[in-house]
């Protein structure tokens, strides 16, 4: 540590966001008079080159050893001023921001108020500057390899771009194939490809990479380590079929006892499947798996005098003494891509789903119009003599999404274009339809998605303004009760079939991730990214990422986008070999530590554990900091009882002279 602090303080204007508020320059001459401040500045944007190498020549020509920035928010620029500090040959932790933009400019009108407050900011800042000490960064070993969680489009993408690039990918997906919601879909918007087309190769090629080792109706169970050396424990839930013989042929499943009683997960429950199944006919892999939960002989020890599917199977492959299985390996970097779940459109009672049979969502009628659906591809509402072609349709959007009642605020992104695709599609299976939709507003925001809205629109779905307050029924037909908000008339429609464009939500086991690697959430429950702007795909663990829809809505390009982003930030981390660990982590005295273990419940990343000492002859136990494992929250240092733990740059000794710069009582 340096014996006479040398201080240099730079005051930003941040265009107009801090001197519009501000007066910065009578800051910086206050700032200029503060004891050991050798060096005070402003400039219009310290965060650009030339109010980087301000500082850069102060440190070498004037000698400074200690450099306060007051700016912005740390969060958007620390490490750009940190690196501006090494460059000039500074420790870059002899580093202070004073947040002049959101702690006072942006949350302030009076001039004179927002001034005398900044100048008690900047003098805070310098206090604790003169006392912060120097500080190292260490470096670890990384495994090569990625754990992908999530077999959707989103984790495929991710996992082929990282195996193409040479590393070892674990993909481990819940269900018993890949594919996601994507497989389920007939046609993407605005091109109208086939999904199937576009996806299945894919799928494909995940499966047969040498550098992919896909594990599907699997489970992560446990992640313990930290960045760049994750230690991981993987369940492969038994699928009482044996998949080196399984030959994918279909004979067990049209064999089996309960072969088209069981309502199909893929067809939205509106197909029928056995106890043992494939999911979809491009499934991958094409093996065949026993639903525990529906096998009369997993259920209730028998199935007739045997089981007809081990009669029935010619390669041998049902194997019923078939137990879980724990596989344990070890990663550098995770992705997760764990997709999302459909809004409940029971939580909307008022539209009658799950009353009237023909109330359906958008996915289910979207595997109606699919050919690998339940109907081959048409839309015929019953079964047997009662059913029929609906000709009256309308669409009812934002089910879910953009409503307060049921706690979803956000835009789910996709509804608008998707119900467009689905009114297109319909229109072509049933030209002689009436469609229409009902809308708030019409977000057809990317490449090609006005002139396909345009489009529908000229093929003769009629869209109406307004939001359908209910839907009953009135004979055979359902009646829709609304307002047209630009005619401002009400109306009563009779439809045959109403479709609830139902929108996106966080998945229904999100707590499990959340645990299992210490995610955040946003206000929408969705997976917190680091930075909103400028880490997308980061999370607050280092070496995880977030891919598609597990960070928040999206369509199918900007989810294959984010999950190349996600690929390329684990690929960066991985082709580096050593990766630097934060510095500003907890450390404790050992001399004081009373080992009462009260930081070890409270560590929210399990980086402390108690371990045994001599201490003048005698064995104590003590807490002990991973710095590895350590994220620098603090929340140990504020609950140790004792006062043995300290956060590097943020011990009391520091902290407390900038509260006191500040005028408050202690």
């Amino acid at each position: 540590m340096n014996s006479k602090p040398k201080i240099g303080v730079y005051v930003c204007h941040c265009g107009i966001n801090i001197s519009k508020t501000v007066d910065v320059d009578a800051v910086t001459e206050y700032a200029s008079q503060l004891p050991g401040v050798k060096v005070a500045r402003n400039y219009s944007y310290m965060c650009s080159d030339p109010g980087q190498l301000l500082i850069k020549e102060d440190i070498k020509k004037q000698g400074l050893n200690r450099v306060v920035v007051a700016s912005c928010s740390p969060r958007m620029h620390e490490l750009t001023f940190r690196k501006a500090l090494a460059e000039a040959g500074l420790n870059p932790y002899y580093l202070e921001m004073a947040n002049l933009r959101e702690q006072c400019s942006w949350v302030h009108a009076d001039r004179e108020e927002a001034t005398a407050k900044a100048k008690k900011i900047v003098a805070s800042a310098v206090a604790k500057v003169r006392l912060l000490e120097p500080l190292e960064e260490k470096e670890v070993e990384v495994e090569p390899a990625t754990l992908i969680i999530g077999g959707g489009i989103a984790g495929i993408q991710a996992a082929l771009d990282i195996a193409n690039a040479g590393y070892k990918v674990f993909l481990v997906e819940k269900t018993p194939s890949l594919g996601g919601k994507m497989s389920k879909l007939d046609k993407t918007f605005p091109t109208l490809d086939c999904s199937a087309c576009i996806l299945t190769p894919k799928m494909v090629d995940v499966a047969s990479h040498p550098n992919i080792e896909l594990m599907t109706y699997s489970q992560v169970e446990e992640v313990t380590g930290y960045v760049g050396n994750f230690q991981v424990k993987v369940r492969k839930k038994a699928r009482f079929v044996d998949v080196d013989k399984c030959t994918g042929c279909g004979i067990c499943g049209e064999e089996c006892r309960l072969a088209g009683r069981i309502p199909n997960e893929f067809d939205e429950g509106m197909g029928k499947r056995g106890a043992i199944y494939l999911p979809f006919p491009q499934a991958v892999p094409a093996k065949y798996t026993i639903d525990p939960e529906r096998c009369l002989f997993l259920t209730r020890g028998k199935c007739g005098k045997s089981p007809k599917c081990v009669d029935a199977c010619p390669a041998g492959a049902i194997d019923f003494e078939q137990k879980d299985e724990i596989v344990e390996f070890k990663v550098g970097a995770i992705i997760v891509a764990t997709g999302y779940d459909v809004f409940d459109a029971t939580r909307k009672p008022e539209y009658g789903y799950g009353q009237y049979k023909n109330v359906l969502t958008a996915l289910e009628l979207e595997r109606l119009v699919s050919a690998s659906g339940p109907t081959g591809g048409q839309v015929v509402l019953g079964e047997g003599e009662s059913a029929f072609v609906p000709k009256e349709i309308a669409f009812i959007q934002c089910v879910g999404s953009r409503d307060k009642s049921v706690g979803n605020e956000y835009c789910s992104r996709v509804c608008c274009m998707y119900t467009a695709k689905l009114a297109h599609l319909v229109k072509e299976k049933i030209p002689e339809a009436n469609v229409r939709v009902y809308y708030m507003d019409v977000r057809a925001f990317g490449k090609g998605f006005e002139e396909f809205y345009d489009r529908v629109r000229r093929e003769g779905v009629r869209y109406i303004r307004g939001n359908p307050s209910e839907a009953f029924k009135r004979g055979d037909k359902l009646v829709i009760k609304a307002e047209d908000t630009l005619t401002a008339k009400t109306l009563e429609d009779e439809v045959d079939l109403v479709v609830l464009s139902v929108g996106l939500e966080p998945r229904k086991d999100a707590r499990e991730i959340i645990d299992l690697l210490r995610l955040s959430q946003s206000a929408d429950k969705f997976y917190l990214e680091a930075h909103p702007k400028l880490a997308p795909v980061d999370t607050a663990t280092d070496g995880v990422y977030l891919a598609g829809c597990a960070q928040g809505p999206k369509d199918i390009p900007d989810t294959v986008a984010q999950a190349k982003g996600a690929a390329s930030s684990a690929l960066i981390l991985l082709s580096s070999g050593k990766v630097k660990v934060q510095a500003q982590v907890s450390s404790v005295d050992e001399a004081t530590c009373r080992g009462c273990g009260y930081c070890v419940e409270i560590c929210p990343y399990g980086a402390i554990e108690l371990v045994t000492v001599n201490r003048f002859g005698h064995k104590v136990t003590v807490a002990r900091v991973n710095e590895a494992l350590c994220k620098g929250c603090g929340a140990c240092a504020a609950g140790c009882l004792s006062g043995s733990i300290q956060q590097k740059s943020f011990k009391d000794s520091q902290i407390l002279p900038q509260i006191a710069a500040l005028g408050v009582k202690q």
